[in-house]
């Protein structure tokens, strides 16, 4: 024994209990089971331990040595009498186990004494003494012991041979210490959990990777070369890093099954035959022993599943939902059987004779307890706290698409180690997923390029375009097109049916709360200044209350629009103005218009002061201050009202009290909590997350609560994190967030361009190095924490992780940033604030101001709840323009483009106004006329709107108002064109376009610089901007402007094909 063995006297003590309650029958669980009547009339229970076996084997001796003292010990002989407890070993192992006895007392089912005995040379004299104590035990006649056991060695055959001089009666006790020890305590459940981590590690980790490897490089590798690797990989510190190594070991040899020949069952010997992966089956099982606790863990791989094989897949996954959710306390596990049975021969009957006897059996220090098994025969009843291997499959199916003869015979087979809980389906120990999208393996075949591996056929599309879209640009531009238009009829069929269907729920905007003053008229002050007709403000109800027509008539704070006093020789004037359906601006237009609105009331005051008398203007200033006091307080809390839409109140976090739950340490949470950067933990409770700054600040984010989660390396960034996007806001710092991010800083931010450096410099070197000690240290702690967080039960997506090869720059909000795609999203996650959008809720994607001229364009992403705004990524390289149309393509995502940027505020209000008129029209095919045509403007397609925006630029109109606008300047011109030119100049200033006449060239230049820079901040929300004219562009001209009536959608910048603006220089016909 090792010599820093310590055994638990207590654990031991109550566990000694336990069974002298079942022995003694005073538990109350006779009903569950009649194998313990082989333990009721047993009058001494006697478990031997002989020799150390060469090769392991499993025993009922061995368990219940540790279960009872945590180790197992050989050449003990362990005696349970009526009334005490004989332990007989050599001096070293008495010296652990007296251990026990210090921990002894009286209390009910407990035996009254120990009997401690000590090997000598001679046993003789001490076997005849145990004998004769078990002759005083109850009749003294009848003897329990594990007749399966093997008792080999001098110190059993001594025992066995001090036996058989007396008559005594053996009865076999397995089955009853069996279901003793099938019902976990906590601790036990602990390290059956830490031995389902590492099961669900080696698996997901090493031997899938393996497989798909193999599998991707066409390798010829044995089945039992697999196996031990598996064994192999039990020493590597990336699998078993959390726990003692010394005590990792497998429960039995890894099964490794393919090319047709399959045996479901956990005895089947591993050939030496070559891993099949031509369309079938590969079938995998093993489990780990952690500390003696056993686990298990069973799943199969399929290779190009034919839809067959999915859909038996699919329902073998449905009769395992059927064992985990029948699978109760006080159920037998007969009945669990029969009613996966009955499933089978209902839904499947082809499937019947292809199942599995055996669903699976007890499981704990013992890899199976044979008699607790999910059998038809099985009367035992399951009890919360039991552990349970669970196995299903189906073998010898066909499979016609098969492509030779080891292909067309395959099984299915999947198993998992759960707890069985009392009023509720059993919880699954063993997390690794294993629903079709992450077991299936696709081969592809593109015209002879080699096969690639996708993984995760789910989300193939996107996944896949990762390696394909940067290194295959030739993809033929008619097919795109052609998908692109096939992508958008469907698009349109889809909205107008999801849209219509809504009714008016789309197009109803909510109307401007305007608050009752007061709800009866008890709630009137009774002040003398509103007896007096006098303006009065009632700060309680916020309520300004004004004399009309001899009448108070009170007004809350939230239909005053503003108030303004002026002061004009002897009088004051106070003029309130109201919201109103005629006014300008969003609230106006959202006030209902089937009442009588006052627009505006102006008060009159004497400014003089007669006889000492207060002048009646002091009432209209004091009026005045009250109510921009008021004003601004409404306002304050109209904002914080705003700020707190959509926030959802959260259920309590459940904290784990474990001491190992996942932990991430010295964390920064951007949006920060203060001003300055406080670091902090984040931590991984049972279902959802908690980070504690230093300071003590808390912020809970639930599971249920998390759209999408992002994981960023520290590759070529300065930061790694860790990015949560929310389902509802969450409120901290004052306001409401739906992105929360988790960052650590790597090397420094800010690097001295002034220090002089030298490539040989060795502090540079060391700097260097401990940078790249840094990064793949976080990595690592960064991975781990995410591997086990994904591992919880309650944890019920994945994090994503930007693919790099897709990246583009662009610019979301004020800073040129590398824009990532990810399996589900497009984002931005270095600087703050974030950009994120989920691709299931785009609509389609639309490129602005794409033209040949132009050195960059715009991306707009249209949601398809049309009540959001659209997302704009600006300034994206036209360079970029063709991998994001083949990224976009192979993700089967709508695009449009066209040379103009598009008003979207008012497209977007224009549509919703009116859905069923939209689609009548074409929908949003509108766009793809704009992309056909490059002069075709933004709205409609029609040809109107293309004929006005060709208007713009006409070169004979250009040059005869270069003539007209140059000519007051030269007074070398004839009198005919003097005056023919002074009216179109007289024209332009009746245009407003007078103070460009006489701007030079670097003016204007500098002029249009800063035009561009307005765009790039342009808010479609604000409506359109007045532009300043340049050159000819302001309408007055000798060619005049053409006035047409242009589509609701319209251009807010220069055309791209316009040309600049001309010097002072005149130009002679």
């Amino acid at each position: 024994m090792p010599s820093d063995v310590v055994i638990d006297g207590a654990r031991c003590l109550e566990r000694i209990r336990r069974l002298y309650s079942i022995w003694r029958n005073t538990d109350g669980t006779d009903s569950s089971t009649n194998d313990n009547d082989a333990l009721h009339s047993a009058d001494a229970v006697v478990i031997i331990r002989g020799q150390k076996e060469d090769d392991f084997t499993y025993s009922k001796s061995a368990a219940m040595q540790t279960w009872l003292f945590g180790y197992e010990m050989h050449d003990v002989l362990v005696v349970f009498c009526q009334d005490s407890v004989i332990i007989f070993a050599g001096s070293k192992k008495i010296n652990y186990l007296k251990q026990i006895e210090s921990e002894h007392n009286n209390k009910e089912n407990a035996p009254r004494n120990f009997n401690f005995i000590t090997r000598k040379e001679n046993d003789e004299k001490n076997f005849d003494e145990i004998i004769e104590q078990i002759k005083n035990s109850h009749q003294g006649k009848t003897l329990g012991v594990f007749s399966k056991d093997k008792m080999e060695g001098p110190f059993c055959e001594q025992w066995e041979n001090c036996l058989n001089q007396h008559s005594f009666t053996t009865v076999d006790i397995s089955s009853s210490i069996g279901y003793l020890l099938s019902v976990k305590d906590n601790e036990e459940l602990g390290l059956i959990r830490k031995a389902c981590e590492i099961t669900g590690k080696l698996y997901s980790k090493h031997l899938k990777d393996q497989i798909i490897n193999i599998v991707d490089s066409e390798r010829k590798v044995k089945h039992s070369k697999l196996s031990e690797g598996l064994e192999s990989a039990l020493n590597d510190e990336k699998y078993v890093s959390s726990v003692d190594a010394n005590y990792v070991e497998m429960c039995y040899p890894a099964i490794v099954q393919s090319g047709g020949n399959y045996n479901l069952k956990f005895s089947a010997n591993v050939d030496k035959s070559p891993l099949h992966y031509g369309g079938s089956s590969i079938v995998c099982a093993f489990g780990i022993r952690y500390k003696s606790y056993c686990s298990n863990l069973v799943r199969t791989l399929l290779v190009n599943p034919s839809e067959d094989m999915k859909n038996t897949y699919n329902f073998l996954l449905e009769c395992e939902e059927v064992i985990l959710k029948e699978l109760k306390d006080d159920v037998p596990l007969c009945d669990v059987y029969k009613i996966v049975r009955e499933k089978i021969e209902k839904e499947r009957p082809e499937l019947a004779n292809k199942m599995t006897n055996n669903l699976g059996t007890a499981l704990g220090i013992e890899f199976r307890e044979s008699t607790i098994a999910i059998t038809s025969k099985c009367t035992a009843r399951a009890k919360k706290g039991m552990t349970f291997q669970i196995s299903i499959g189906f073998s010898s199916l066909d499979n016609p698409d098969g492509k030779d003869d080891q292909s067309k015979v395959y099984a299915l087979f999947i198993g998992d180690t759960i707890v069985v809980n009392e009023n509720e389906p059993c919880a699954i120990l063993t997390s690794s997923k294993k629903d079709i999208s992450h077991i299936a393996i696709i081969l592809k075949d593109d015209g002879g390029q080699d096969d690639e591996v996708d993984e995760t056929p789910a989300i193939q599309p996107r996944r896949a375009a990762v390696e394909k879209v940067r290194t295959d640009p030739s993809a033929p531009e008619e097919s795109r097109q052609d998908n692109q238009k096939t992508l958008l009829r469907r698009l349109n069929e889809r909205a107008e049916v999801r849209l219509t269907s809504q009714g008016d729920k789309v197009s109803s905007e909510k109307a401007r709360k305007i608050n009752n003053a007061y709800k009866s008229e008890g709630q009137l002050p009774q002040d003398p200044d509103i007896q007096d007709l006098k303006l009065y403000m009632d700060k309680r109800y916020e309520t300004l209350i004004l004399p009309i027509n001899g009448t108070p008539t009170p007004f809350h704070i939230s239909a005053i629009k503003n108030v303004s006093l002026a002061v004009e020789g002897e009088y004051i004037y106070l003029r309130i103005n109201f919201f109103h359906p005629g006014g300008i601006g969003k609230q106006a237009d959202t006030i209902d218009k089937e009442n009588v609105y006052i627009k505006e009331l102006t008060y009159r005051a004497s400014n003089d002061k007669k006889d000492d008398v207060v002048p009646a203007s002091n009432n209209l200033s004091h009026v005045h201050k009250l109510i921009l006091e008021i004003q601004k307080k409404y306002k304050d809390q109209e904002l914080e009202r705003k700020q707190m839409e959509g926030v959802v109140k959260q259920d309590a976090l459940s904290l784990n009290p474990s001491k190992v739950n996942p932990k991430l340490k010295d964390l920064y949470i951007r949006p920060s909590l203060a001003n300055k950067k406080i670091n902090g933990t984040l931590e991984a409770h049972t279902n959802g997350f908690r980070y504690t700054s230093v300071r003590g600040d808390k912020i809970d984010i639930l599971y249920s609560n998390i759209s999408h989660a992002f994981y960023q390396p520290c590759d070529n960034e300065m930061i790694i994190l860790i990015h949560f996007h929310l389902k509802h806001a969450i409120v901290f710092g004052k306001r409401k967030q739906t992105d929360v991010q988790f960052y650590t800083e790597v090397g420094e931010l800010t690097t001295d361009l002034g220090k002089h450096r030298n490539m040989h410099d060795k502090d540079d070197i060391l700097a260097e190095q401990a940078e790249r000690d840094l990064r793949n240290k976080l990595k690592g702690a960064f991975q781990s924490f995410i591997d086990k967080v994904v591992q919880q039960k309650n944890f019920p997506f994945e994090f994503e992780q930007p693919f790099r090869p897709l990246g583009f720059h662009g610019t979301p909000h004020r800073s040129m940033v590398l824009i990532l795609p990810t399996t589900s999203c497009v984002v931005q996650l270095t600087e703050w604030p974030p950009f994120v959008v989920v691709l299931d809720e785009v609509e389609l994607i639309h490129f602005e101001r794409v033209h040949f001229q132009l050195k960059n364009f715009d991306m707009v992403f249209i949601m398809k709840d049309y009540t959001k705004k659209t997302q704009s990524i600006q300034a994206i390289p036209m360079g970029e323009l063709d991998p994001i149309k083949n990224w976009l393509n192979s993700c089967d995502l709508c695009y449009t483009e066209g040379p103009q940027s598009l008003n979207w505020a008012k497209i977007m209000k224009t549509i919703t106004d009116d859905l069923g008129g939209f689609f009548a029209q074409g929908g949003w095919t509108f766009l793809e006329a704009d992309s056909e045509g490059e002069g075709g403007g933004g709205g409609g397609g029609g040809d109107e709107d293309s004929d006005a925006e060709e208007d713009d630029y006409d070169p004979d109109e250009e040059e005869s108002e270069e003539q007209g606008s140059e000519s007051e300047y030269s007074a070398e011109e004839e009198d005919d064109e003097f005056e023919e030119e002074d009216s179109n100049s007289e024209e332009s200033e009746n245009l407003g376009t007078d103070e460009e006449s006489g701007k030079s060239w670097s003016e204007l230049e500098e002029e249009a610089r800063k035009a561009d820079a307005e765009k790039l901040e342009y808010d479609s929300d604000n409506g359109g901007r007045n532009k300043k004219k340049s050159g000819g562009g302001g309408g007055g001209s000798s060619g005049g402007t053409l006035s047409k009536k242009r589509s609701p959608v319209t251009s807010k910048k220069r055309p791209a094909h316009s040309p600049p603006p001309t010097n002072g220089k005149k130009r002679r016909r």
